[in-house]
């Protein structure tokens, strides 16, 4: 059913994460409805959940697609600034397309003037690049942390496409390849895109500038340099982050071919309001604190 509360149409420039003038005024809210991954990135691990800790793939609940509207309505009527629903996991917003392009089609009818956003590594998106446009959707995320399969191959243990596992070089090639065609469809339909590189230091991190230029290639409109957060349990969770002043020079490297998002807060999965770090809320709208 259509909410009956004011939705005057959001300008495509009132993204926060795309557009650092707008952060300040315009928030958004993360429906997490996306559970499961089709790849395993060496530096994730999504079993753990802190209600203080911020940052992408972590949600204290799992929200169904039928939920979506009442969530959101509960959310809006409170008086928060949004100009932006986004669906960022916590594991890949189309592992299980039907999942989210169920949630989109009810989010959509229920709000035509919010702007839609996704989050995606972009191995099942060319598939749904129509169904995305056709439900209005205006910004997509892809995380792109290798243009190079030898450097593919140190990051993602397994890739999971067709029904069959991917390994090593394979499973690089393969993400790869899907990336590339994705963002060229996602801009022929005329949607943002925003590329996510994870900084890797020892993997990646003399290689951002090669992704970058890459993907402005292939169109896409600016990128998100994050540092590495060392995650317990994943493969590569030795890392260590790279230090403010390693990060500032990849950016500006990498700016030589895209604009460059700074503003990043790394926001969970179920983020609620401006970019900052977050309050986790349960779906009843209580503040959560951390079990320990």
């Amino acid at each position: 059913m259509p909410s009956s509360l004011p939705n005057p149409p959001r300008s495509p420039s009132d993204h926060p994460c795309f557009h650092s003038s707008a952060k300040a005024q315009w928030g958004r809210i993360h429906l997490p409805v996306a559970p499961e991954c089709n790849i395993q990135c060496g530096y994730c691990d999504r079993r753990y959940d802190c209600a203080n800790e911020s940052r992408p793939g972590v949600t204290s609940r799992i929200l169904q697609p039928r939920d979506a509207v009442p969530y959101l309505s509960t959310f809006l009527k409170s008086g928060i600034d949004i100009s932006v629903i986004g669906i960022a996991g916590p594991g890949d917003a189309l592992c299980d397309p039907e999942r989210t392009l169920e949630t989109i089609r009810e989010v959509r009818r229920a709000w035509p003037g919010l702007l839609i956003c996704l989050s995606t590594n972009g191995l099942n998106l060319t598939g749904h690049i129509d169904e995305l446009a056709a439900f209005g959707v205006t910004h997509v995320t892809i995380t792109v942390n290798a243009v190079d399969p030898s450097v593919g191959e140190k990051i993602y243990s397994w890739v999971r496409a067709d029904g069959m596992f991917h390994r090593g070089r394979d499973a690089a090639e393969l993400l790869l390849a899907r990336q590339r065609e994705a963002l060229k469809g996602l801009k022929a339909k005329g949607i943002a895109v925003k590329v996510n590189t994870v900084i890797l230091p020892g993997i990646n991190d003399g290689h951002v500038e090669a992704i970058a230029a890459t993907v402005a290639e292939l169109g896409a409109d600016v990128m998100n340099c994050l540092p590495v957060i060392p995650v317990a349990g994943a493969p590569l969770s030795g890392l260590t982050p790279p230090s403010p002043d390693q990060l500032r020079r990849i950016r500006i490297n990498a700016s030589r071919h895209l604009p460059q998002m700074s503003h990043c807060t790394r926001c969970r999965s179920d983020a609620v309001g401006l970019l900052q770090p977050d309050n986790p809320r349960d779906l009843a709208g209580n503040d959560l604190c951390c079990a320990s």
